[in-house]
């Protein structure tokens, strides 16, 4: 049961052209964002969507995955675990950020 401590498994599409950074030690590092939309009726039977935004970041092969294959619109599902940090913004003002750590990922259907 370890393993399902902090495990997260998505499938959204990509919000955003993926960033890719390559560090100085050679490693590469991938950020980006991909949506979920939930859809349900409410009180007066309208549909309604409910999109989540999610954070993600990916790292060495997968993030060199990501910069060969994925462009913003396309299908992915994920596996990965969430972290939280903090950082201090231009004004001092401290931040908090959630993020999916990406240890799997599968390219789904077709660009959206």
């Amino acid at each position: 049961m370890n393993t399902l401590r902090n495990k997260v498994q998505l499938i959204g599409n990509i919000g955003n052209a993926p960033e890719i950074i390559t560090l100085d030690s050679g490693k590469k590092l991938a950020k980006f964002s991909i949506a979920t939309n939930e859809t349900y009726k409410n009180a007066q039977g309208e549909k309604v969507t409910d999109t989540q935004w999610h954070n993600c970041v990916a790292w060495n092969k997968t993030a060199e995955i990501i910069e060969k294959y994925l462009e913003k619109g396309r299908e992915i599902a994920l596996e990965g675990k969430l972290t939280s940090r903090s950082y201090e913004d231009s004004n001092g003002i401290k931040k908090y950020i959630t993020e999916v750590v990406v240890n799997e990922m599968l390219m789904l259907g077709n660009k959206q």
